[in-house]
């Protein structure tokens, strides 16, 4: 049975490192120009070369999203880009547009491209298509069923990508106006507002100022606001379909986020491709999964078609159970004690719970803290503070402090 590729979001160099750390076999990032993520933090052009020697550094791979839908303005600066890119040894370049995939294919013949969940390939002729211009995988569409996606699997022979994690575009895999008529910002160059989260009322023509509601709470109505997705609980399907790499969405959202979630899969992944027939769904992982920021979750098109049930129509769409508070620098097994940076509130007298990549969980009440001049405090005053709290188990570098929500006092 062939292990599926677990491909983690990078929005910045942080996210990225901590990625890899906590599981990824890859990550997907961009530069400053040509991906659709343009208000992530991105990478200049050192830091994509110190990306993705990272990710070599650990046997890891590392792709760079060139995903726009280009106009003329934006091609004359592609080519030196491209060429930028393959001297930094990038493993692939993601693309959308076969005016960019013609032009990437003439200035590097040989560099690996992939072909976007933006192309919208919804159909085994259209990734056949791709297989024969010389692409080396397909980003298949966010609207297929698994029963497509094994049925596409069985007519080519190229990799085939998918996501299962993360936030849903009310468009048709990311092909949207909406951001372009209300914000004047070009979804597809990079820029998009993200207007299918704001609240709307429905206003007759000829009765302006009288708004009606639409499925309404207090506060409005969100209609176009999807669930988000979650496919945890079917990796042996997944698996099973043939896919060949498993794609987690959130270039935008919190390095909490991303360690989180690429742990879980990272476990997941592995429990059943170990021993297949003993496999279940752990419950600690589920509950991992409610700790960090996330709407609701569903199963998006895999099962069936997305109704009314795949919405959120109320103002509270997002929940967690626990914030992320400090980030572990290193640690003295002589002393056992931590160096944190803070993120977050820490004080004396709150449980925490300590994530580790590659390590079980663990859990402590703070019972003594110093700053780094060894002085007693009470409580971390300034963000991103350094300090000394004593650990009761062992712990790594980039092991993440969190507490519960609840526990905010």
């Amino acid at each position: 049975m062939r292990k599926p590729e677990l491909l983690a979001p990078a929005g910045n160099f942080e996210k990225l490192k901590m990625a890899l750390l906590y599981g990824a076999d890859a990550v997907f990032m961009a530069g400053k120009s040509f991906g659709l993520r343009a208000f992530s933090g991105n990478f200049t052009e050192d830091e994509l070369k110190e990306g993705i020697n990272f990710a070599h550094s650990l046997q890891k791979k590392a792709y760079v999203t060139v995903n726009i839908f280009p106009h003329n303005e934006d091609l004359p600066e592609l080519p030196a880009y491209i060429k930028f890119l393959v001297d930094c040894h990038v493993d692939a370049v993601i693309v959308a547009d076969v005016g960019v995939y013609r032009i990437v294919r003439e200035v590097a013949p040989t560099l690996p491209i992939h072909i976007s969940t933006q192309a919208n390939n919804t159909n085994w002729s259209s990734v056949l298509f791709w297989q024969e211009l010389g692409a080396d995988r397909v980003v298949l569409a966010r609207e297929l069923s698994l029963e497509e996606i094994t049925e596409i699997r069985q007519k080519v022979s190229l990799d085939l990508e998918a996501f299962v994690h993360g936030a849903m575009c009310i468009s048709y895999s990311g092909r949207c106006l909406m951001s372009n008529y209300f914000a004047d910002r070009d979804a597809n160059r990079g820029q998009c507002a993200q207007p299918c989260r704001w609240k709307f009322n429905l206003v007759e023509e000829k009765r302006p100022g009288e708004y009606y509601p639409v499925l309404e709470d207090e506060r409005g109505t969100y209609i176009f606001n999807s669930k988000d997705l979650c496919l945890l609980p079917n990796i042996p399907e997944l698996i099973n379909s043939g896919l060949d790499s498993f794609k987690i969405e959130g270039r935008m959202k919190s390095v909490h986020y991303v360690a989180t979630v690429i742990k879980v899969y990272r476990e997941a992944i592995d429990a059943y491709i170990a021993d297949p027939d003993k496999y279940s769904v752990k419950t600690e992982w589920l509950e991992e999964l409610q700790k960090i920021s996330h709407r609701a979750y569903t199963s998006g098109f895999y099962f069936n078609k997305a109704t009314q049930d795949d919405q959120i129509y109320g103002s509270s769409s997002y929940e967690q159970t626990f914030d992320f508070i400090g980030l572990v620098k290193s640690y003295d097994a002589t002393t056992r004690m931590a160096i944190i940076e803070q993120r977050n509130n820490i004080k004396i007298g709150q449980r925490i719970e300590i994530m580790q990549p590659g390590r079980p969980n663990f859990s402590q009440v703070i019972t003594e803290m110093f700053d780094m001049e060894g002085n007693s405090i009470s409580v971390a005053p300034h963000a991103q503070q350094l300090i000394r709290i004593p650990m009761l188990q062992e712990t790594v570098e980039f092991a993440m402090l969190r507490r519960e929500v609840q526990e905010n006092a």
